[in-house]
């Protein structure tokens, strides 16, 4: 079997506010994944706002591929995944 499944060029401006990774080629050679929430794609500047809150600017021309992925399933707390029951 080949290697996993490849990232294509998917994502538009249509996806903001849809959760997004995005494969920057670096300058030195090399990629660098960005997963983030898009926030805005205007003349060419991609908004991905992460996990942490901060927001990360890319590029469209330094996109290598980029695909919509999943929503985060929210934070269970410890102990509140089985109601407790009498009896």
């Amino acid at each position: 079997m080949g290697p996993g499944p490849r990232m294509r060029q998917e994502l538009t401006p249509g996806d903001i506010g849809r959760r997004a990774t995005v494969r920057l080629r670096l300058s030195g050679g090399g990629f660098r994944d960005i997963v983030g929430v898009l926030e805005s794609w205007q003349d060419g500047l991609l908004r991905l706002r992460r996990r942490d809150g901060n927001v990360t600017e890319v590029t469209a021309e330094d996109v290598a591929g980029s695909r919509i992925v999943p929503q985060r399933p929210p934070t269970r707390r410890r102990g509140a995944e089985r109601p407790t029951t009498d009896g």
